[in-house]
């Protein structure tokens, strides 16, 4: 209950009453992520599962280097993934910005600055220029007092606060004037409290890349067990010894799990978060990156994310003259132009004396601090102040004010009384119709005439223009007086200034290169529709409609969804509405990436698939609840971030397929050797030498292939679409019967001169197929000369690498003892290296053939 009796504000002992019933005045701390928790969520994979469960076996069968091995692997796996996403973690809690520390208030009658949490109900807060509000208030009295609530709202303009029954909110910023304030909600109650458990009440999401990896590793590892139970089963039956069957069914287990794949993913996942933290984007989650680069559709917020946040003046009118301003912000680097030719104020009378009122009646000042311009005062009054800078008006030493009538809802305008050499005169600024209401004439190049019927319908049309362009709309006037008193009467109209929160500069490109990806952007924002369509306008937005969040309530979820196919933009929308607009589409299929900076665009951040908040001006909850911070605020960083997780897509669906071929070759052999009653031609402990060692560091460097060329002419891919696909499914069999088949006929070919060298040879032939076979996984669909044969130095390092490492496992001694090998001769290498040239050759001679069909 507001209290307006207890003016001079609470003592000691109604403060710890009130604390005791409300508790702190801040947010739900969400419990912190621990350094263990962390670590502990790198083993939730399937495929991580998988392979705890093979070092199990093995360690129970006495395979004690086999199990030493998966672990490493294991260990491996999980410190990459804890490395970068603990880096991330404690790179966001820097960011942290939430409240001011520290806020002013009124106790026992006396100012005082005390620690925002520690504000109670009934408290009495004192608000200047520049303050955030700590807490929900209801105004006690005020003075020309203005709020920037764009944080909660979207609303680009501030709101004026004249009346005892306004209520000034929690994470708000005042802009101009000043007030004095009882407080009426604190911490979850305030309406930023409210919005904050909006967010928290949307669950944990997983990622598509996660999705199909897990479905991926259950169907690995569901084919794994049934493939070596049967196996294993028909050695048995047909009189194996039951031992040997058992190694065998993990070899041929260890074989088909590919013990690779979740360090490879994880490493690649890691050096292209690494990569995007250089282009200013931090991932909070290795696979958000991904994720965007699957979206196809981006919901992008407007205040601050598509605009800049501040107010330009960018047209004038006068009766006779319109003009053109250039810049953006509150630096004065523009200029004004009139029929393509700059003015300055000494250049224009009438120009000069609307400039002159701009500049005087205002509160609003520009500070230079280094190479930079900052506003102090109201954002519509310093585009003003800066528009005086662009024209060149003449800047007095002293102000020279010597009255002011403050601007309040019910009058709409401003006066002030400004003296110069003397002469008294007053200056107005405000509504158009207000100003004009109080004007009786209107200033031309030659002077000042009557206003006429039709001189009135002229303002009122140029007004009705600016309007439309979503330019908010602002009318100057001035008159001279003799007795230096403020008669807001017969003023002469001097002309409109239209001004706007302009888009960021790079914007209209990065949507651009948006739907040239195919990916579609749809606003929503919580502006006007006509502000909000300007500025589409402006950034080649193509929109055939506007909805409100009114209009948005009227419609169920099925009219929304065939709504959202269309080119649709969101204005006045609540938070609760972008939420529920992220799920439509999410619905219908798409994978949605929701862009914002502000408390009301939290929820919709967190229930995207992939929330991507501004790191410099977004509010703590923002960047909390999304997945991706642009530490520049710029929004061409998204559409980088979309190539390079593309990129990253590609490369885990190439590495996946290589590494399940090579597999498959394992595989085959073993099968068919078992079939046809062979000796094992792959001991355990060389499968996992194949799968963890010379595969593993080949497929990192396959992660490393640069993006292909036409990527970002490409649409999304389905939401459905699986990182094999029946095209891989394919290509994995084809190359594991060659490999396989290949690697069997040598190991029966050498037989005869001894086992242990037809297993080397057979052993070294797939380790050789399989560093071979990666060039055709380089792209999926062009030949290497296509995307550069030497344009990944990192895959041709860890070729050579890997080769010279199976060397020393056929030659030097501890490997040979370890590994099972001995020494092979020239002969055996000839045969290995005629085997292999197919498996080059053949891929880049299909590609080459589609290429040219294809054109």
């Amino acid at each position: 209950m507001l209290d307006t009796a207890n003016l001079t504000g609470l003592n000691q002992e109604e403060v710890i009453a009130a604390r005791t019933k409300a508790g702190w005045n801040e947010l739900p701390a969400a419990k912190p992520v621990g350094p263990i928790r962390v670590f502990l969520r790198q083993f939730s994979s399937f495929l991580v599962i998988i392979l705890i469960v093979a070092a199990v076996v093995a360690l129970a069968l006495g395979e004690v280097v086999d199990a030493i091995a998966i672990g490493l692997v294991i260990v491996l796996n999980a410190l990459l993934g804890f490395v970068q996403e603990w880096r991330a973690e404690t790179a966001l809690s820097a960011l942290k910005k939430l409240l001011d520390p520290l806020a002013m208030v009124l106790r026992d009658g006396k100012e005082q600055q005390i620690p925002a949490r520690e504000i109670v109900p009934g408290d009495i807060l004192v608000l200047a220029a520049g303050a955030k509000v700590a807490a929900d208030a209801r105004l006690l009295q005020s003075v020309d007092l203005s709020v920037d609530e764009s944080v909660l709202t979207g609303e680009s303009v501030p709101v004026s606060k004249d009346s005892d029954a306004d209520t000034v909110l929690a994470g708000t910023s005042v802009v101009a004037g000043r007030a004095e304030a009882q407080v009426v909600a604190t911490g979850t109650a305030t309406a930023f409290g409210k919005v904050a458990d909006l967010t928290v009440s949307v669950g944990l999401k997983v990622t598509n890349l996660q999705s199909k990896l897990g479905q991926l590793a259950r169907q690995l590892g569901i084919a794994a067990l049934l493939i070596a139970t049967a196996v294993v089963g028909l050695g048995i039956a047909v009189g194996r010894d039951a031992l040997e069957m058992v190694m065998t069914g993990l070899s041929l287990s260890v074989a088909m799990v590919p013990e690779g794949l979740p360090a490879v993913v994880t490493i690649t996942l890691a050096l292209g978060a690494t990569a995007m933290v250089r282009q200013k984007a931090l991932a909070r989650r290795l696979q958000a990156v991904e994720t965007l680069g699957a979206a196809s559709v981006i919901c992008s917020d407007k205040t601050g994310t598509l605009t800049e946040n501040k107010m330009t003046a960018t047209a004038i009118w006068t009766i006779d003259r319109q003009y053109e301003v250039t810049g953006t912000g509150y630096d004065p680097a523009g200029h004004i132009a009139a029929d393509g030719q700059r003015l300055l104020a000494k250049d224009d009378a009438v120009l000069a004396q609307l400039l002159q009122v701009g500049l005087y009646c205002s509160h609003a000042r520009l500070d230079q601090q280094g190479n930079s311009w900052v506003l102090v005062g109201a954002p519509t009054e310093g585009a003003l102040v800066t528009l005086a800078y662009k024209g060149w008006c003449e800047l007095p030493e002293n102000r020279n004010l010597i009255a002011e009538v403050p601007f309040s809802s019910s009058r709409k305008r401003m006066s002030v009384l400004y003296e110069h050499n003397g002469q008294a005169t007053v200056l107005t600024k405000g509504a158009p119709e207000q100003v004009l209401e109080i004007s009786t004439k209107v200033m031309t190049q030659t002077g000042p005439i009557e206003i006429t019927t039709e001189t009135r319908s002229q303002i009122e049309e140029a007004y009705a223009a600016l309007a439309s362009r979503g330019l908010r709309v602002i009318a100057v006037a001035s008159r001279a007086v003799a007795d230096q008193t403020i008669v807001e009467d017969q003023m002469v109209f001097l002309g409109l200034i239209g001004l706007i929160d302009p888009p960021r500069a790079e914007v209209k490109a990065a949507i651009k290169g948006a739907k040239s990806a195919g990916i579609r952007v749809i606003m929503i924002t919580g502006d006007s529709p006509i502000t909000a369509a300007a500025i589409a306008d402006q950034l080649a937005l193509e929109v055939t409609h506007k909805v409100t969040g009114a209009e948005l309530k009227e419609l169920d979820d099925i009219e929304l969804t065939a709504l959202l196919r269309k080119n649709v933009l969101f204005a006045r929308t609540q938070p609760e509405q972008k939420m529920r607009i992220v799920a439509a589409l999410q619905a219908d299929g798409q994978i949605v990436a929701m862009t914002g900076d502000g408390v009301n665009d939290a929820p919709a951040l967190k229930k995207a698939d992939i929330g991507v908040s501004m790191g410099v001006r977004g509010t703590d909850v923002a960047r909390d609840a999304s997945d991706l911070v642009l530490l520049d605020d710029n929004f061409a960083t998204i559409v980088r971030a979309i190539a390079e997780g593309r990129r990253q897509f590609a490369n885990v669906r190439k590495f996946v397929r290589y590494l399940l071929s090579s597999n498959a070759g394992e595989v085959v052999a073993l099968v068919v050797n078992i079939a046809i009653g062979g000796p094992l031609i792959f001991l355990a402990t060389q499968i996992l030498w194949m799968n963890l060692i010379t595969d593993g560091v080949t497929a990192v460097a396959l992660g490393l292939e640069k993006a292909e060329p036409d990527q970002m002419r490409q649409p999304p891919r389905a939401k459905q679409s699986s990182i094999l696909g029946i095209g891989g499914v394919g290509l994995i069999v084809l190359f594991g019967i060659y490999t396989g088949l290949a690697s069997l006929w040598i190991f029966f070919q050498l037989l005869e001169q001894g086992e242990m060298l037809a297993r080397t040879t057979a052993f070294t032939a797939m380790v050789i197929f399989e560093k071979m076979s990666v060039f055709a996984f380089r792209s999926l669909t062009l030949p290497v000369w296509r995307i550069g044969c030497f344009s990944n130095p990192f895959l041709l390092g860890a070729l050579c690498l890997m080769i010279g490492a199976q060397l020393l496992a056929v030659y030097w001694p501890p490997l040979q003892t370890m590994l099972h090998t001995v020494p092979i001769g020239p002969d055996q290498w000839v045969m290995i290296a005629l085997f292999a040239l197919p498996l080059i050759i053949v891929p880049e001679v299909v590609k080459t053939v589609r290429c040219y069909r294809a054109a």
